[in-house]
């Protein structure tokens, strides 16, 4: 494949899977048209930065957090979903680059994660069978047949989202919302304020003093943009290849392809194939991507799509996002990791512990376990210590919003509080108090990676 020429729409001619039956071809077709003329959403300067600060995480020197929603719906798009979002993003980096003592890379699921790929391509309900819900950049969640129909003008409406979300972003990214003294404080806050408290007031407290030894030496916000400012980049799942062919435009600078969607996209773990249409067209943008690893990618199939992601084994250019789950992650990682350091391939390896770890609980909601999300990511960050790797950045699927999804956390979150504030479109997501326990008990784990090993330590807290 990577003989091939590549051009916008060589991943037509290819097998596809995940990709709705949209009733009108001229109807979609109009709507990419229309795309192709609006402005881009990100740019390709901004892709070409967030790619060395991916090379750096990949070597040991920063670490990537990568979290936002399962899937961003219509229905609860608000300014303060937003803001609340990236908050507990920033408050959970502030906490990992304490404990890393590295920069951390913040990449945000947001403004464009609207498409997921389902597992049957309808669903059937006392007898009635209507498309899967594929998320409302394709259809509506309603179980109608007028909801379930693929809409090509969803198209538009995700796209003015996404361009009002990263309009929104960029505001709280530079406009002292994300002042290092700030966000600290609303930890602060998280640690008075949860069940687990003092778990965390040892670290906070830390991180204080560390602050105003900094202002005592007049390293303040008013003096170093850096304490005022942030970098916030985003990514979604390129599902839809019609949506990400018409965002996709040539730099003037370079001469290059950029998918200006996003920052960053991925390929999923269903949609992976070799000689399928995603990994072709993938191929070809020069923005940073990610692959999904699952527990059934063996290791000679890995290295074949490294190299025709990354065919000049750039450091900072393909992130493997392992999705094992808790029991299988022991066993399925270690070989991914020994044959790519073995061949001497550049990724960047981050793991999703949210993925693998999807069970269905007695009162019927799907739902994750946090003790199960925690067991993974200590298991590898285990992996990685034994194979002499980075183990570079974590994948969350969460929400700012005081939901009941996943279970436990100091919360305490049981099967009969599901229903309380189960609100999520598709996969269950930490809330925000589940999501800051991770990042305070990840930084322990951080820190004793770089003080002289991994313990325990995820499993000593719980």
């Amino acid at each position: 494949m990577k003989s091939k020429s590549w051009t916008l729409d060589t991943w037509r001619g290819l097998p596809i899977t995940q990709q709705p039956v949209y009733p009108d071809a001229q109807a979609l077709a109009d709507v990419e048209a229309k795309l192709r003329n609006y402005p881009p959403l990100v740019f390709a300067g901004e892709a070409r930065r967030l790619r060395v600060c991916l090379k750096d995480a990949s070597e040991g020197k920063a670490f990537l957090l990568q979290g936002g929603d399962c899937a961003e719906s219509f229905a609860e798009f608000h300014p303060d979903n937003i803001r609340d979002t990236f908050r507990v993003l920033l408050q959970m980096a502030v906490v990992m680059t304490f404990g890393a003592a590295v920069p951390v890379v913040k990449l945000g699921r947001m403004a464009g994660q609207f498409a997921k790929p389902r597992s049957e391509p309808t669903e059937t309900r006392d007898g009635v069978e209507l498309p899967s819900y594929r998320g409302d950049v394709v259809n509506g969640i309603e179980f109608t047949e007028d909801a379930r129909t693929p809409d090509p003008d969803r198209l538009i409406q995700a796209y003015a989202q996404a361009a009002s979300t990263l309009n929104l972003i960029r505001a709280f990214s530079h406009g002292g919302y994300s002042a290092l003294q700030r966000v600290h404080g609303w930890n602060l806050g998280f640690v008075d304020n949860s069940p687990a408290g003092e778990r965390y007031r040892e670290l906070a407290d830390r991180i204080t003093e560390a602050l105003a030894f900094m202002e005592a030496c007049g390293l303040t916000s008013e003096s170093v943009h850096a304490l005022r400012e942030t970098d916030f980049y985003t990514s979604h799942e390129a599902l839809l290849l019609g949506y990400e062919q018409s965002m996709t435009r040539i730099d003037s600078t370079t001469g290059e392809w950029y998918d200006t969607s996003a920052h960053m996209l991925w390929i999923g773990d269903r949609t992976r194939q070799l000689d399928g249409a995603h990994v072709e067209f993938m191929r070809g943008i020069q923005n940073p991507l990610g692959l999904k690893a699952g527990p059934t990618l063996g290791s000679d199939e890995l290295l074949r799509l490294i190299d025709v992601l990354n065919p000049e084994n750039e450091a900072g250019r393909l992130t493997v996002i392992c999705r094992m789950g808790a029991d299988k992650v022991t066993a399925a990682l270690p070989p991914l990791v020994g044959a790519v350091k073995r061949e001497g391939r550049n990724v960047l390896w981050s793991c999703d512990p949210m993925h693998g770890n999807t069970i269905k609980a007695s009162t019927g909601y799907k739902t994750r376990r946090v003790d199960h999300i925690l067991t993974e990511v200590e298991r590898f960050f285990e992996v990685h210590e034994a194979e002499g790797t980075h183990a570079g950045g974590l994948h969350f699927e969460m929400t700012g919003q005081d939901v009941t999804e996943c279970l436990g956390g100091a919360q305490d979150i049981t099967e009969q509080n599901l229903a309380d504030r189960y609100h999520t479109h598709c996969d269950p997501r930490l809330n925000a108090s589940q999501s800051l326990e991770l990042a305070f008990l990840v930084s322990d784990m951080l820190k004793e990676r770089r003080t002289g090993g991994i313990t325990s330590s995820i499993a000593k807290a719980i």
